[in-house]
């Protein structure tokens, strides 16, 4: 017999954070989201997006040992942006036995309806900038930190459930090019857009600098963003929590600010050194010894992890994605980085596929967001 017990004491909610990373210990391709982010995203008082959301999780137990795991969250802000009326689930992992499962979204789908939601859909947190997508091609890669690693029956159990396809994201990997054709052709194209769109690119020499440009990158983020799937404004609570989990692992050699004459940032791109290995070593915690190879990552590598790349909407047809190519390309040739991933893209966002065209990829992961109607 299957028990749900919703999550409520701080042992409780370690338990639900690590449930993964016992799940998937002898999973080469897993890799463990920040320890200490995943237990913030619960901390009411440490995270923004409470102020308009509700959210609870659960715990599946048989014969006393935990067998499940399941997240919802109603978005009111995402409703009200998209006229909508639906329950997010999210951090869902279960083992292959359709009493788990059933149990899991049977709870997700009882709390929407106490919350007058008719659709359930997810895997989706608090914000887009949340991992997101349950896997469904790609088995056999490396995960990210930023992504959810599955095994392939979570879709059967989607499916036989009642949830289908509402959207998917795919996955890139990326050859660093190195030879001096391309090279010098990125280089003449990014002089050339930079002269005659009169940009420049913006100097940081070090984490500190990020600061001052915070504000501008996350309203442009909101700027190229707000049509994307599920997305909703942030808040500057929010954007101080991203900035503090993300700025420590920026190299200013790998992330690129780009402004006009007015100072105004039109483009960005923000990438780091991959940190899958070291966190999987270390099953996502930083403390005590998990931030040394962090460190050790972040110096010396060979694969990039692209974060977020954004471009304003009237300079998205004048190559200036060029520019921030060029700029990571020459940071990926100083620390040698040969092969680059993105995070999950909309598979209808043929803009932001079609900047990889100058280089060799080859599209390794599919993950999707499914839907389900609930009955009166």
């Amino acid at each position: 017999m299957v028990e749900i017990r919703e999550v409520r004491t701080k042992a409780e909610l370690r338990k639900f954070v690590d449930f993964p990373n016992r799940m998937y210990k002898d999973v080469p391709q897993f890799i463990p989201a920040m320890y200490s982010d995943d237990l913030q995203d619960w901390d009411r008082k440490k995270n923004p997006a409470f102020e308009y959301c509700e959210g609870k999780c659960w715990l599946a137990y048989r014969d006393g040992q935990p067998v499940g795991r399941i997240a919802a969250i109603l978005s009111r802000k995402a409703n009200e942006k998209w006229n909508l009326n639906r329950m997010r689930f999210w951090q869902v992992d279960f083992i292959d036995d359709a009493e788990v499962s059933s149990a899991l979204f049977r709870t997700v789908e009882d709390y929407a309806r106490e919350k007058g939601c008719n659709e359930v859909h997810g895997p989706l947190g608090f914000t887009d900038l949340d991992s997101e997508g349950m896997l469904i091609d790609g088995f056999e890669e490396k995960g990210m930190f930023i992504t959810f690693y599955n095994y392939p029956y979570y879709r059967e159990h989607l499916e036989r459930l009642g949830y289908g396809k509402d959207v998917d994201w795919v996955e890139y990997l990326i050859d660093v090019p190195y030879d001096e054709r391309t090279v010098s052709r990125m280089e003449k194209l990014s002089e050339r857009v930079l002269k005659y769109s009169n940009l420049h690119v913006v100097e940081v020499k070090s984490r500190r600098e990020y600061g001052p440009l915070l504000e501008k990158v996350f309203a442009l983020v909101d700027e190229a963003y707000s049509k994307l799937y599920g997305t909703v404004p942030i808040s500057e609570a929010q954007i101080r929590r991203y900035a503090k989990k993300f700025i420590p692992i920026i190299n200013p050699d790998l992330a690129c600010f780009i402004e006009d004459e007015q100072g105004k940032l039109v483009a960005f791109g923000v990438s780091a050194p991959s940190m899958a290995d070291a966190l999987r070593k270390s099953r996502g915690r930083l403390f005590p010894l998990g931030w040394i190879g962090v460190l050790k990552a972040l110096r010396k590598n060979d694969t990039l992890d692209l974060f977020l790349i954004a471009v304003s909407e009237e300079y998205r047809n004048k190559a200036v994605n060029a520019v921030l190519m060029n700029h990571v390309l020459k940071g990926c040739h100083k620390m040698g980085i040969r092969v680059a991933e993105t995070g999950p893209q909309l598979e209808t966002n043929e803009k932001v596929q079609h900047q990889w065209n100058f280089f060799k990829t080859r599209q390794h992961k599919r993950r999707r967001c499914f839907v389900k109607k609930l009955d009166a």
